[in-house]
């Protein structure tokens, strides 16, 4: 899937509060793991976070590896409509 990373950053912007560890305990992973998926760098993350970054107008284009992290916030973001 590819997204820019913007796009991908207002997603997770409207994501309630607790959604990433939410997320994380939902898929087994680790929470700095989800961080990752959405731009954040923390290099403590146990596994890679499954984007790549491609520097471009809208922040870029980010294509996306595995999209189970973005598939289940858009799942908390529908459960709010």
């Amino acid at each position: 899937m590819i997204i820019t990373f913007n796009e991908l950053r207002r997603i997770k912007d409207k994501l309630p509060s607790g959604s990433s560890q939410r997320i994380a305990d939902e898929l087994g992973i680790d929470v700095e793991t989800v961080r990752n998926y959405f731009g954040g760098q923390h290099l403590d993350a146990k596994a890679c976070s499954g984007i790549h970054i491609e520097q471009g107008p809208d922040g870029g284009v980010v294509t996306l590896d595995d999209t189970t992290i973005f598939d289940a916030a858009m799942r908390i973001l529908n459960e709010q409509k």
